[in-house]
């Protein structure tokens, strides 16, 4: 698969990368997300499974992904269904693991002063990816790298920002911190327990807060 800037519009190329990634290396999906204040937004999946285990991510506030994006290294979790891997996450092990997903690399996105995201490959067999295909993944994620920062740039030309979803669930995290005086942290924790404890997401909560169709302050 040839992926040409000029033929896809600034918006499309996440995706587009992502799908080269699933070509060229031997992943079943991959995800895009940026983290603003620590919170992910998901801008391109290959597959609903990608897209659901980055939402996973931010429902729990940590797995590979989010450590990946805080630590700037890849973060490999090889066999999420025993030893290490599922120790250093078991609820995002178990729920990935029960969707059928053995497998996630997660790449980070930026540069060494500031990481932007994350590049998440998943798969449906334990396994580590060869040195050989770490520096493929590696490629793909510096050219997302290369492709959100002109996406910022013209989103800033343009007169809007990139953080959508983020922007509602930091909100919501507020009208929670007003109803419980309690601090941000705090009111963030609750509104993703609170989603985890419904089966739904951070956002889907998030904006029921928002909307007024839920409350946190009966818990």
């Amino acid at each position: 698969m040839t992926v040409r800037p000029r033929d896809c519009r600034p918006g499309e190329l996440p995706a587009r990368l992502c799908a080269v990634a699933v070509e060229l290396l031997p992943v079943a999906g991959a995800s895009v997300s940026l983290c603003a204040d620590g919170v992910p937004l998901r801008l391109a999946a290959t597959d609903d499974l990608a897209a659901r285990l980055a939402d996973i991510q931010v429902t729990l506030g940590d797995g590979p992904g989010l450590r990946a994006a805080a630590s700037g290294t890849p973060v490999l979790a090889c066999d999420l269904n025993s030893g290490r891997d599922a120790r250093r996450w078991p609820v995002f092990a178990q729920q990935a693991t029960a969707a059928g997903v053995r497998a996630v690399y997660a790449l980070p996105l930026g540069t060494e002063r500031v990481r932007v995201g994350t590049l998440d490959l998943y798969r449906d067999s334990a396994g580590e990816l060869t040195p050989d295909e770490l520096w493929t993944a590696g490629c793909v994620a510096r050219l997302v790298t290369v492709s959100l920062m002109d996406l910022s740039r013209r989103a800033r030309l343009d007169g809007h920002g990139l953080v959508g979803e983020p922007d509602e669930i930091h909100q919501a995290a507020g009208m929670v911190m007003a109803q419980l005086g309690i601090g941000p942290d705090d009111a963030l924790a609750r509104l993703r327990a609170h989603a985890f404890a419904h089966g739904r997401t951070v956002l889907v909560v998030a904006r029921e807060v928002l909307g007024r169709r839920s409350r946190l302050d009966g818990e």
